[in-house]
């Protein structure tokens, strides 16, 4: 969490960033997400960091989408 919020901070103002961990191993998960305190300063970041590469991995940078809601199924 450290380190992402670390790299995000020369975009402006980071609110949250929280890498995701497998729950059992602790392992990371590979993804994580990070919340700017502006739209424009996450596009900055999106923009800034897309495709270079921390830790022997590239970086993929997307904007969030909202989780659909899960209703009941229909038969």
């Amino acid at each position: 969490d450290t380190e992402l919020n670390t790299l995000c901070t020369p975009f402006g103002d980071v609110v949250s960033a929280k890498v995701i961990t497998d729950h059992f191993s602790g392992q990371t998960k590979g993804f994580g997400f990070v919340e700017m305190s502006s739209r424009p300063e996450g596009h900055k970041v999106m923009e800034g960091l897309n495709g270079t590469e921390v830790s022997h991995r590239k970086l993929i940078c997307n904007e969030a989408k909202p989780q659909k809601k899960k209703g009941a199924r229909r038969r």
